[in-house]
């Protein structure tokens, strides 16, 4: 499965492009391109313009975005909100499913804690994809939230598979969600390279 992280900003976007094949990662590609000043409707249009060149140069299976989180300032959470969805039409427009995260899941998907700073992110991708040195924050942050998506999606098609050798059975249990929460733990600290 190839799937885009994006991590959308008005005045600079991070972008990712990552495979998942047998529960191991490969980064494609990852960089931030950066959104020229001007009219607001000409740099949501470039943001579109990226993204729709990005998927029709990588054909990502899916597209994978952070959420827009509340911000001191609500015009900045307005504007964001803005660059966001520019991003996802765009995706949406080349024809991907696209899946949203919040900082938080990211960070918790990722470094294990969901109060991660940025260069944990930084320093986790570094680990997880072998890259010589840090990605810029931005890209760093696409990265993660494609890993998150990739992940999200191989325990999908976990319990989806489960959900089917299981006939139409319906029910909830609590203990499964504590073991998936154990197992993730553990697949967690085996990409920092620390002993489950």
């Amino acid at each position: 499965m190839r799937i885009l992280g994006i991590d959308p900003g008005l005045n600079k976007t991070g972008f990712s492009v990552i495979d998942m094949n047998a529960g191991s990662f490969t980064l494609i590609t990852a960089g931030v391109f950066r959104v020229p000043k001007g009219e607001l409707s000409s740099r949501l249009s470039h943001i579109f313009r990226c993204i729709q060149e990005l998927a029709a140069e990588y054909h990502p299976d899916i597209a994978a975005c952070e959420k827009v989180f509340a911000n001191v300032n609500p015009q900045s959470t307005l504007l964001l909100g803005q660059a966001r969805g520019a991003a996802i039409c765009s995706a949406a427009v080349a024809g991907l499913p696209v899946r949203e995260f919040t900082p938080t899941e990211i960070k918790q998907a990722v470094t294990g804690s969901g109060r991660a700073e940025k260069p944990q992110i930084q320093a986790m991708m570094v680990r997880i994809f072998s890259l010589p040195e840090n990605p810029q924050a931005d890209a760093a942050d696409a990265m993660a939230c494609a890993l998150t998506a990739a992940q999200t999606e191989a325990m999908t098609a976990l319990t989806g598979a489960a959900k089917t050798s299981m006939g139409n059975a319906r029910f909830t249990s609590r203990g499964g969600a504590k073991s998936s929460r154990r197992a993730w733990a553990a697949r967690v600290a085996e990409m920092k390279g620390d002993k489950p």
